[in-house]
């Protein structure tokens, strides 16, 4: 069975679940995407990663990678290879020096550890079939990733983000430090959008 290799596009609140986030995966040589509901912690942790961001001790994920490395252990690559009721599986390809490995994995917790680990992620043509969107790169927004059906709402703001909006850079790079300091990290993601989000003005 051929594989199809994906990317980690974004991540975007979720507008048909309440406090749900939706992970886009994109075709690497192509335009279709795949979006997956994910949960609040799972999202930070892949957001973090994406952004860059050194959290003050490892998260879970972090942790996983340091415990790995520690046994000379490697992930090699995740495998998401079943849809089924609207549920994605995924594998972990792992192996030591002596043997190979094959786990089970929410597909949310695949997607960080590849991540940290710097390994492919893959599906196949049929996953793409079934649950996979066309979008034109000129459609896609970069910091606000969309599910099928769901429209663009850019003047939905929360408070924190109004808030946010009125600071320097300076400012919000001082805010920035002290959120991951303090292990906000879902303010540190909303920060680091907005910063993201004036840099791609200029």
């Amino acid at each position: 069975m051929s594989k199809i290799k994906l990317t980690v596009l974004g991540i975007s609140y979720s507008q048909t679940q309440s406090g749900a986030y939706a992970l886009v995966l994109s075709e690497e040589n192509g335009n279709r995407r795949i979006p997956i509901i994910i949960g609040g912690y799972e999202a930070q942790a892949i957001a973090i990663q994406l952004e860059g961001l050194t959290p003050p001790r490892p998260l879970t994920h972090d942790l996983f990678l340091n415990f790995a490395r520690a046994f000379g252990i490697d992930l090699i690559d995740v495998h998401i290879y079943k849809l089924e009721d609207g549920v994605f599986f995924s594998k972990l390809h792992c192996e030591d020096s002596k043997k190979e490995l094959f786990i089970d994995s929410r597909t949310s917790d695949a997607v960080a550890l590849a991540l940290r680990f710097n390994c492919p992620i893959y599906t196949t043509e049929e996953i793409i079939e079934k649950a996979g969107i066309t979008l034109d790169v000129e459609e896609y927004n970069s910091e606000e990733p969309q599910e099928e059906g769901e429209t663009e709402t850019p003047e939905t703001t929360d408070s924190f983000t109004e808030q946010i909006r009125r600071l320097s850079i300076d400012e919000l790079n001082r805010l920035l430090s002290e959120a991951v300091e303090n292990e906000e990290y879902e303010k540190a993601t909303k920060i680091r959008d907005e910063i993201k989000r004036r840099e791609n003005k200029k």
